[in-house]
């Protein structure tokens, strides 16, 4: 009797094991989910969801309507980075706080991209004297506005989304392939439509965010601040400067960029009659554009008609 109870509970045992074995036989068919993304900015949000397509879940990090500059990652985000395959970041320029963020990540297994990987930073303006002090600008981070540099880090995700998901390899370098013709085609349109203007100085009441854009389609920036920092505040005299810089070159509209108050804009335009127009840094969106479906494209596209109409282009 006592062998034939351990012949059944050995039976039993083995069963139990087949069982098991079974169930980690299915475990390969979690292999097909979607790649688990997480970017940091708008425009890494929205190259990784045209470049992923319906092969990834992606996420952004930054709330809807949260300016860039202000954002104080939370507890939880560290458990949304835990929790994913990718984390996408722009440069460490742009956002000191990921590399503190990413000590906190438990995941051996996540996959990190910087995608200004290949892009040369440039510097933020030249070195000038503003009231007797010397002043640098440091480097620009906002490397998405100059679109051979959204090329490049369209490249640098999808290589990192095939090499987390190499099954996948060719349909993402597809995709990539595809946007940037799309983003081609808008440098196209820019320096199209940016050929024949009345005048080339582009004057911004906020932080020094558009040198790319500027320098790649060969206007004049002169951006209230010389500052990176959007919490910064232009003194008395550089609002003065700009007022006089106005009034001496007949300039007609001065740009306020989106998220960001546009106070400095409004104290200049009311100096010298001057209009204010929208300008957009596409760092994020508010949650009615997320939910309108605007794209990095679209934002660029407004953003060409309203430098058309303050430079007078023809």
């Amino acid at each position: 009797m006592k062998k034939t109870y351990l012949a059944v509970l050995l039976l039993i045992v083995v069963a139990l094991l087949s069982a098991c074995q079974r169930k980690e036989a299915k475990a390969p068919a979690l292999e097909g989910k979607k790649l688990g993304v997480i970017t940091t900015l708008f425009p890494l949000y929205d190259f990784a969801r045209t470049v992923g397509g319906d092969k990834v879940d992606v996420t952004l990090l930054l709330p809807p309507g949260v300016e860039a500059h202000h954002f104080d990652p939370r507890p939880d985000d560290i458990m949304k980075i835990t929790r994913a395959d990718v984390f996408i970041y722009t440069n460490e320029q742009m956002e000191p706080w990921a590399g503190k963020l990413l000590k906190g990540v438990a995941s051996p297994s996540l996959l990190i991209v910087d995608s200004s990987k290949g892009v040369r930073l440039v510097e933020a303006g030249p070195e000038e004297e503003h009231e007797g002090e010397h002043h640098h600008g440091g480097m620009d981070p906002h490397i998405w506005l100059d679109f051979a540099n959204a090329r490049i880090m369209v490249d640098n995700i999808a290589a990192g989304m095939s090499a987390k998901d190499p099954a996948n390899k060719d349909y993402y370098a597809a995709k990539a392939v595809s946007y940037k013709a799309e983003l081609q085609k808008l440098d196209d349109e820019f320096k199209a439509g940016l050929a024949n203007c009345g005048t080339r100085e582009f004057l911004h009441g906020g932080h020094n965010a558009f040198g790319y854009l500027t320098r790649r389609y060969g206007l004049t920036y002169r951006p209230a601040l010389q500052s990176m920092s959007a919490d910064a505040e232009p003194t008395p005299a550089e609002i003065t400067g700009l007022v006089k810089h106005m009034r001496k070159h007949g300039l007609k509209y001065i740009y306020s960029e989106e998220l960001l108050s546009p106070r400095t804009a409004e104290t200049i335009a009311k100096e010298t009659g001057a209009g204010i127009l929208k300008i957009h840094g596409a760092h994020n969106i508010s949650k009615e554009d997320l939910d309108k479906g605007l794209t990095f494209i679209s934002l660029m596209k407004k953003n060409l008609e309203n430098l058309r109409t303050g430079l007078q282009c023809r």
